[in-house]
């Protein structure tokens, strides 16, 4: 209860802090506001155009929460694929780290020629930028498994399948939550990149807009709006976390 407490308070005076110096770099040295905006002016513009942000915003949460649970539902489905079988490592993995290679900068604007402006080409994008951690993060934890345990799955006669599910997976929950933890970073960030190749909505679509008119205040509220929501995935993702932990503890 006092950790919270105390993590609540530290996270406000870090706010409070970061909030303190921006305003204090604007007033030094009186940079235009079409630059950098004063955070009051950020605020001004967030109460403004509350009701744009937010229909911006949940077509932006839409898009991501949909993206991720497929990239979860891959990429945990990859892992186990890999660890079961040799020759899926064999097949699989060099494609992987290939794929990989290609920048979704590079990516998207196929993905969106392909799948058009709407949700599709945004969850695609999502989804391949939040499957890589996942499925390398959770495959390494699986593989991990120390040597008594496999010599134990060995003693007792367990087979590959029942090895798996029974003690390589939850071994490699760890794994899994450092891979949601990645996922949720990179998650906003395919967001943007999605947006801004090609969209008639979202808070990417909303920033471009606001920078080619020269709302600067706009956009920073839409940027605001955008940090807000991967700071939501992140405690919720940490809260998951911390429960797994003491469910894991207690087992």
């Amino acid at each position: 209860m006092w950790n919270a407490v105390f993590g609540l308070w530290r996270g406000v005076l870090v706010l409070l802090s970061a909030l303190a110096l921006w305003q204090a770099v604007v007033s030094l040295t009186d940079v235009p506001r079409f630059i950098l905006p004063g955070p009051g002016l950020v605020a001004q513009a967030l109460w403004d155009n509350a009701g744009l942000l937010w229909q911006n915003a949940l077509w932006s949460a839409g898009n991501l929460g949909i993206g991720l649970g497929i990239g979860i539902i891959l990429g945990v489905e990859t892992a186990i694929l890999l660890a079961l079988s040799r020759r899926a490592r064999w097949l699989l993995r060099p494609m992987l780290v290939v794929a990989q290679a290609v920048p979704v900068f590079a990516l998207a604007p196929v993905i969106t020629l392909w799948l058009g402006y709407g949700m599709p080409s945004k969850i695609v994008t999502i989804a391949l930028v939040t499957y890589f951690p996942i499925a390398s993060a959770l495959f390494d934890r699986l593989m991990a498994l120390p040597p008594g345990l496999s010599d134990l799955s060995r003693l007792s006669g367990a087979g590959r399948w029942r090895e798996t599910f029974l003690l390589r997976l939850p071994y490699a929950v760890p794994g899994l939550l450092s891979g949601l933890r990645l996922a949720v970073v990179y998650g906003p960030l395919a967001v943007l990149i999605g947006e801004w190749v090609g969209s008639s909505q979202g808070l990417g679509h909303l920033m471009l807009m606001a920078n080619g008119r020269g709302q600067t205040a706009l956009m920073f509220a839409a940027l605001i709006m955008l940090a807000g929501l991967s700071l939501c995935l992140w405690v919720v993702v940490e809260a998951l976390s911390r429960w797994v932990s003491r469910r894991l503890s207690i087992a």
